[in-house]
């Protein structure tokens, strides 16, 4: 049998669950998630593998109306991630349907000629009825090839989502090994699993104005490895929140996260934070790519 391969851009207005879709895709975790919309920030590419087919998710930040440097560079990588793809999923909730970002974003997709899917997501907390008044009423406004209903979080609904996108993945090579399910580095990946318990922990304690910036990834002799990172931040004023009292909320989040990489990473994990406050850090070029998005003007 032929092999096959192609890339598909998953986007969405934010929080919609496309980084838990993605997940759910390739059967381990390879992007960060919380409640907060807005949670990714670059676009991060996971690997799903259907048999003799290699699926590449795009898994881009919710497109929204750009404010902010943070914000243009997040919606340029949405769109970059969905260019001469494939595939094209749109993922909806269909609970917070978002309507200022879905119907620009709808109206946009219109004039794009990738081939496009629509997936309802989180099914399970939804009642049918109105989930099938929504496709009606979204299908008819996008050209979409199909209708996909799924629970990223459960899983209903994932694998014939899955068979489908390999069935229409163009013949060719596999771009990466089979043992790959991501492209983000092991830096990069520790960054965001820091971010991650940044979100879960702090909720809404400290705003979006925060980074996690890598300073150092060294594999020790003893195969351990040693991590130290950055926590980035706007104001002093928000560097108490992330310390916690007697600098119990930094420990904590170091030690989730610590847990975390040490799981994924399969090897015993030396995780230092420290934070920095940097005002206007949004707007320097440096960050952007320790972060691993684009500098926009």
């Amino acid at each position: 049998m032929s092999t096959r391969c192609g890339l598909v851009a998953v986007i969405g207005a934010p929080n919609a669950g496309k980084s838990t879709l993605v997940n759910a895709l390739v059967g381990q975790k390879v992007a960060i998630t919380s409640a907060k919309a807005q949670t990714t920030r670059a676009r991060l590419l996971g690997i799903a593998i259907a048999d003799e087919v290699q699926i590449i998710l795009a898994d881009t930040p919710g497109i929204f109306a750009p404010k902010r440097r943070l914000d243009r560079a997040m919606v340029a990588a949405a769109w970059e991630g969905a260019h001469e793809a494939d595939a094209i999923l749109l993922v909806v909730d269909p609970i917070k349907l978002r309507r200022s970002e879905l119907d620009p974003l709808l109206e946009t997709l219109k004039n794009r000629p990738e081939r496009k899917l629509l997936v309802i997501n989180k099914v399970d907390a939804s009642a049918k009825e109105p989930l099938l008044v929504l496709a009606e009423e979204l299908g008819s406004r996008g050209e979409f090839e199909e209708t996909y209903f799924v629970s990223a979080l459960t899983g209903d609904g994932v694998p014939e989502l899955k068979a489908q996108l390999a069935a229409r993945m163009p013949e060719g090579p596999w771009h990466y090994p089979e043992d790959q399910v991501s492209d983000a580095s092991e830096r990069l990946l520790a960054c965001e699993v820091t971010r991650e318990q940044l979100f879960r922990q702090l909720h809404d304690e400290l705003p979006y104005d925060s980074a996690v910036r890598p300073e150092s990834y060294t594999q020790r002799k003893d195969g351990s490895v040693e991590i130290r990172q950055q926590i980035v931040i706007a104001r002093e004023s928000q560097k108490a929140i992330v310390l916690g009292k007697r600098g119990a909320r930094i420990k904590q989040i170091g030690e989730e996260a610590r847990k975390e990489l040490a799981a994924i990473l399969g090897q015993t994990v030396h995780l230092f934070l420290h934070v920095k406050v940097e005002e206007g850090w949004a707007e320097g070029r440096d960050i952007y790519e320790d972060i691993g998005l684009d500098w926009v003007k």
